[in-house]
């Protein structure tokens, strides 16, 4: 390769003599292939910076670092850093680095620095009729904030709605509008909007205006102890966690359970919206069959959707399971969900009839397309469950996680609707017993009633008629 430019969304390589039979640009979560031309004595090549993944939107390629293969195309090439509308881009021999699009003058601690100044100083100015949506720290639009955004386009559409995202390659909602965190358009629309609808901790820092509102839609019913009631006290901890808790106008719970135990676990004196979760609507009142077709997987096809949580001693997805030797046996195509916080720093997982679905935009649509659902100590327990469908719980680290990590609310083990496993032997035993639904038929049947009662379809229904009653929003 002799040259290499930039054009508006793909890198141009060229070079002389006998092009190469493929070349690529391989990232830890997409990849995308380059469109060669040749001519008698040099090649051309296309390597766009746009992909579709998973069946979605073609989008600009998430934030990283990715390789050019074969590795001998590119030799000793430089590409200053440029900045386009949807991404920067460098490149340094054979690695290319993709970012946020964030003008470097702000992309820096001083640049940060002044943009937070100009956050806070605007703490009189007048609200803007909106609300900023930000689901698991913008790397995806999901969860309880996507369902109470479709409601809340249907019920009131002259509303806008922004999107904080980490990048432009998370797919945001029909209407709604994309805001990179870090950038001028970032901090002014949270300064700015008359409701923030979240599920986790407000970033970096947060100064309520006089007339805004924040709903904490939190992210799952909790198994593994929270905040407060984390192992070891930490004073810190606790000034943070009771500090983030008054930012909050509303929280809401998928159950009463829940409701008592966030409570407690953040110190929480505001509203508590019991109303089930939006997110599981669909569950109760949708089909997996898009889903399935997005994915490419047959209509015919047994699905086991693999959704471990994160663990608080390690960054990336846990390798106790083999999911190509598990969709072997199970004769089953094996679904890979990661947890959010293993997005980042982790890689897609490949094999036959694998499929890493971590970087789907919604957790929920994959419940769906789901026959049956492998976790631990995830929340997605208190999900499915709305479906009905079987699960079964693989914790070969359960004493560890229980003793020492985190520790549980209740006893798993006595209470779980489905067979808990420490080994992949018995897990696929326990998958392939027919008995199995009929032998947990009654502990289900508790379960539900303890967990989904309020899981009707109409979760998002009865939140956003609370923010209108409330008048979070102007419907005029």
């Amino acid at each position: 390769m002799t040259q290499v430019e930039l054009g508006e969304d793909a890198l141009l390589l060229s070079g002389t003599g006998e092009a190469p039979e493929r070349i690529e640009l391989v990232g830890a979560r997409a990849r995308v292939a380059a469109v060669i031309e040749t001519s008698a004595d040099s090649w051309r090549a296309t390597l766009p910076l746009l992909a579709s993944r998973l069946g979605g939107p073609e989008l600009p390629l998430p934030s990283g670092s990715y390789r050019i293969e074969p590795a001998a195309v590119a030799v000793d090439l430089h590409l200053p850093v440029t900045l386009l509308p949807m991404l920067r881009v460098r490149m340094t021999g054979d690695e290319v680095v993709i970012a946020p699009p964030i003008d470097p003058v702000y992309d820096s601690g001083d640049g940060q620095s002044a943009l937070e100044r100009r956050y806070v100083s605007q703490a009189g100015d007048t609200l803007e009729n909106a609300v900023f949506f930000e689901s698991f720290y913008g790397r995806n639009a999901s969860c309880n904030p996507l369902a109470i955004d479709r409601e809340l386009a249907a019920r009131a559409p002259d509303v806008t709605r922004y999107w904080s995202v980490v990048d432009r390659s998370v797919e945001v909602p029909e209407g709604a509008v994309a805001v990179v965190e870090g950038t001028p358009e970032w901090w002014r629309a949270r300064a700015a909007a008359r409701l923030l609808v979240v599920n986790d901790w407000l970033r970096r820092r947060y100064a309520r205006r006089r007339g805004q509102r924040v709903l904490q839609t939190w992210h799952g019913t909790p198994l593994k102890r929270l905040a407060l009631h984390r192992p070891g006290f930490d004073p810190r901890r606790a000034v943070a966690v009771w500090r983030e808790a008054r930012r909050w106008d509303a929280l809401l719970a998928q159950n009463p359970y829940a409701a008592r135990i966030l409570r407690a676990a953040y110190a929480f004196r505001g509203g508590l919206w019991v109303d089930g979760y939006p997110r599981n609507d669909v569950l109760v009142t949708g089909s997996g069959t898009a889903v399935r077709e997005r994915l490419g997987i047959a209509a015919d096809e047994r699905v086991v959707l693999y959704a471990p949580t994160w663990r608080d001693d390690r960054e990336r997805i846990v390798d106790f399971l083999d999911p190509v030797s598990l969709a072997e046996e199970l004769g089953a195509v094996v679904l890979v969900r990661g947890h959010s916080r293993t997005l980042l720093p982790g890689e897609d997982t490949s094999g036959p009839r694998v499929l890493d679905v971590t970087g789907f935009p919604d957790t929920s649509q994959l419940l769906l397309a789901a026959d049956v659902l492998i976790t631990d100590y995830s929340s997605v327990m208190f999900d499915f469950s709305a479906t009905g469908k079987p699960m079964a719980f693989f914790v070969p680290d359960i004493e560890h996680y229980r003793g020492e990590l985190r520790g549980f609310y209740f006893d798993l083990e006595r209470e779980a609707p489905g067979p808990v496993v420490r080994t992949q032997h018995e897990l696929v035993a326990a998958l392939a017993d027919a008995t199995a639904a009929d032998d947990y038929a009654e502990k289900y049947r508790r379960w539900q009633q303890r967990f989904n009662d309020r899981d009707d379809g109409r979760a998002a229904e009865r939140v956003v008629a609370r923010i209108i009653d409330r008048g979070w929003i102007d419907l005029d």
